[in-house]
């Protein structure tokens, strides 16, 4: 089921969002309370709609978390009116969609904390953490993130991803 609708972007602590009532939701797909996984669009844009999964408040609300691509594609901020398309993605498939990386594996295979803690991730994580190393390409970028996700796997305190992590989650 598709729904159409204006909302204005707002942002929650550094994410910025559209917040999808519990009706609209429930015509999305009835019943649903985890992660509902969808097909997004904002004013048209980008022509091939956005895979994103809304994330449950708690309240039978969704936040439509809204990343810096599909913002960018349609040239909208925080604080802007936008029309917001949302299909249920009935091809969605959970879990982590890229590969892992040698450069990472590697570092993981020479830390057991670290590796430890990376299988206790959530699937979700995982996938995130993976999408993001995907798109790094020099030496430099990969040895940089690289040493964060280790330090933070590892169990000790820090910031990686825009989040704030401690013993190792």
């Amino acid at each position: 089921m598709k729904i159409i609708f204006a909302a204005v972007i707002k942002i929650r602590n550094v994410n910025p969002y559209i917040l999808v009532s519990a009706v609209r939701a429930n015509t999305i797909k009835s019943g649903w309370r985890k992660p509902i996984p969808v097909l997004v669009r904002v004013n048209g844009k980008p022509a091939r709609q956005w895979r994103i999964n809304m994330m449950p408040v708690g309240n039978g609300d969704f936040y439509l978390y809204l990343h810096g691509d599909i913002r960018r594609a349609s040239r909208t901020s925080v604080g802007d009116r936008v029309r917001i398309e949302i299909n249920f993605d009935a091809n969605y498939r959970n879990g982590p969609q890229h590969s892992m990386p040698t450069w990472f594996r590697q570092g993981l295979a020479a830390n057991p904390q670290a590796k430890e803690n990376w299988l206790d991730l959530s699937p979700s994580r995982k996938k995130e953490i993976l999408r993001y190393f995907s798109r790094l390409k020099s030496p430099a970028a990969q040895g940089r993130n690289l040493s964060r996700a280790l330090h933070v796997l590892s169990g000790a305190a820090g910031r990686f991803m825009g989040r704030t992590w401690a013993e190792g989650s």
